[in-house]
């Protein structure tokens, strides 16, 4: 009867054991996660932050109403953009994308200094070819692995469709 207890007990050390170290590891991060994944948060957490910017000069820099309500836009529809990016970058504990790149931050000082038309124009330029840039980025974002990502990606690209058809209006009426 001693020998029956000692292996049970010790049987049940073993299951209790093997349960802990289950949940001590939990979700692995590392598995889920590759840099593609990563990448398509970190640029898109650093893109909407970038137009954020650009978007908060024009609305002082510009005199022109269809480029302010644009801008407008651009922050508030970026801004939701972003915040849900960045839930989904912290409950995939993806650090970064806080920062806007040191060309991202040069445009920005250059079209600072710029009024009237010709700030109009090299922010309307920017906002065509950022646009661009993000649909590519955002319709491989549609296919990744991670279904939270995907809806992400799917959701928002109909956003960048409108940000960029606008923008390429206003473009073509600034010439």
């Amino acid at each position: 009867m001693k020998n029956l207890f000692c292996f049970l007990s010790g049987l049940m050390i073993v299951f209790i054991m093997t349960s802990c170290k289950d949940k001590k590891r939990g979700k692995n991060y590392n598995d889920v996660i590759d840099e593609s994944t990563s990448s398509f948060i970190k640029q898109g957490l650093e893109a909407g932050q970038t137009e954020i910017k650009a978007s908060k000069i024009a609305e002082v820099n510009s005199k022109n109403s269809r480029i302010i309500n644009f801008a407008k836009m651009m922050i508030t529809d970026h801004a939701l953009a972003g915040d849900e990016l960045e839930k989904i970058a912290i409950n995939n504990r993806i650090r970064g994308g806080d920062s806007i790149s040191t060309d991202h931050q040069q445009f920005i000082g250059n079209i600072t200094a710029l009024k009237g038309k010709a700030f109009d124009k090299a922010y309307i330029e920017m906002m065509v070819t950022e646009h661009q840039n993000a649909i590519k980025l955002f319709t491989t974002a549609s296919n990744d692995r991670i279904d939270e990502v995907q809806r992400f990606a799917k959701k928002t690209l109909i956003t960048l469709k409108t940000h960029l058809d606008s923008a390429n209006v206003i473009a073509t009426s600034l010439k």
